[in-house]
């Protein structure tokens, strides 16, 4: 018999990202929604166990986080009549117009997270602060999982989510959906952030779980809805080929018990044929001489494509997979970018040339547990045994996922018996 406990636990996990879409979809109102779901949840916890769990868990707290949500549009409604009317007025006198608040009904985009992701995606925002909401009330992310996606403090992400929402209530902005002639100005955003929840999945950052399958799957259908939405954009063929490679090695990334299997150990027998036959059929349709964002993707994909195309880790062309790279490098500029691109010319090039590629990496990512780990396994295969260690205990005082701690652990402890045993 299931225990409130567990039944809340449950409908955390399951329905809280489901939920807030819907709240925030509903009302327009993102700066209630998120504290009247939460009400809902505390409300659960203290009633469920008195009166039973309910047939329809879900169902019980949309009802209760709306009635949350309605009683502060009440209670706001009345304080507005109260205060004096040159004020009320003020509020109520429109800004200037702002690009895409035309109204419009939202109809020609049927998928609701979809909706609310263009919603999101507001060019009245600043570019962090659009993709900062969406994920928080589309993919149900938390503050810690999205301030490590843009490698900024949690504390720094908190107060940009918090701002968002506040210009939200405060300015007037619609929180709507644009047009459907106006939809691919907010495309490059939209595929910004839909990659972002992609990523959330493999890299939730705190917890045992290592992956979160569940919800790089859903980014990879809202990719698709996009993708029959507005056929033919590059960035989305580009964005579709790269999430469908990367995803289709899924089942092969953990271990049952948890564990971190890392690429060259994989069971490539576990990799999905057919989701690899889709990506590279997508992949070759994205045209070579695409920019920007559309660019991003389509090396990001041809990176995939060479992994999904060896037969075995030894038939990895890092060759080709090193000038991807240093093409998205100097495309980018971006530090994470760089530290890939030194695994894969390590693999081609050797590791001293791979280190080389991390220097003045470590003020740009300050708290990235990847970067002294990629470095205390480079150091290891060139010989530098002591230093390898230094850098494991770097690693693992960065790292907050369980799961990827555990390695990190496991690996730190063969290279110290290794190293006592060559002493």
């Amino acid at each position: 018999m299931t225990t409130a406990s567990e039944a809340l636990s449950a409908a955390w996990r399951d329905h809280w990202a489901r939920l807030l879409a819907a709240l925030v979809g509903r009302y327009r109102r993102p700066d209630l929604a998120e504290d009247a779901l939460a009400d809902a949840y505390a409300a659960a916890a203290r009633v469920w166990p008195v009166e039973g769990v309910p047939a329809n868990p879900a169902g019980w707290l949309r009802t209760a986080a709306g009635r949350r949500v309605l009683d502060r549009l009440r209670a706001e409604a009345v304080a507005s009549r109260k205060e004096p009317l040159m004020v009320v007025e003020e509020r109520r006198r429109p800004g200037p117009p702002l690009p895409g608040d035309e109204p419009d009904d939202g109809a020609h985009v049927a998928d609701e997270r979809l909706r609310l992701v263009f919603a999101c995606c507001h060019p009245a925002l600043s570019p962090e602060a659009r993709a900062a909401l969406t994920l928080r009330f589309v993919a149900g992310l938390g503050v810690p999982h999205i301030a490590r996606l843009f490698l900024v403090p949690e504390a720094t992400m908190a107060a940009r989510v918090t701002r968002a929402k506040k210009r939200l209530a405060a300015s007037g902005i619609p929180f709507a959906i644009p047009p459907r002639g106006r939809l691919d100005e907010r495309l490059d955003m939209v595929a910004t952030v839909l990659y972002l929840a992609f990523t959330a999945g493999y890299a939730p950052g705190t917890g045992p779980d290592l992956v979160r399958v569940a919800l790089a799957g859903e980014a990879i259908r809202l990719v698709r809805l996009l993708d029959e939405l507005l056929p033919g954009r590059p960035v989305v063929r580009a964005l579709l080929a790269l999430v469908v490679l990367q995803h289709s090695r899924r089942d092969a990334r953990t271990r049952p018990d948890g564990a971190l299997v890392l690429l060259p150990d994989q069971d490539r027998s576990s990799w999905h044929e057919d989701e690899i036959a889709v990506g590279l059929a997508v992949l070759a349709d994205v045209p070579d001489d695409v920019s920007g964002l559309a660019r991003d993707y389509l090396l990001q994909a041809r990176v995939a494509a060479e992994h999904a195309r060896a037969g075995d880790a030894a038939e990895t062309d890092w060759t080709a997979i090193a000038v991807h790279y240093a093409a998205l490098d100097a495309h980018t500029r971006s530090p994470v970018v760089r530290l890939a691109r030194a695994v894969a010319v390590a693999e081609a090039e050797g590791p001293q040339a791979g280190l080389a590629l991390l220097d003045g990496l470590d003020g740009l990512l300050p708290h990235s547990h990847r970067l002294p780990a990629t470095r205390a396994e480079l150091l290891l295969r060139a010989g530098r045994g002591d230093e390898a260690l230094t850098a494991f205990d770097d690693a693992i005082a960065r790292c907050a996922n369980g799961a990827e701690l555990t390695h990190l652990h496991r690996r730190r402890l063969a290279v110290a018996d290794q190293q006592r045993t060559a002493g």
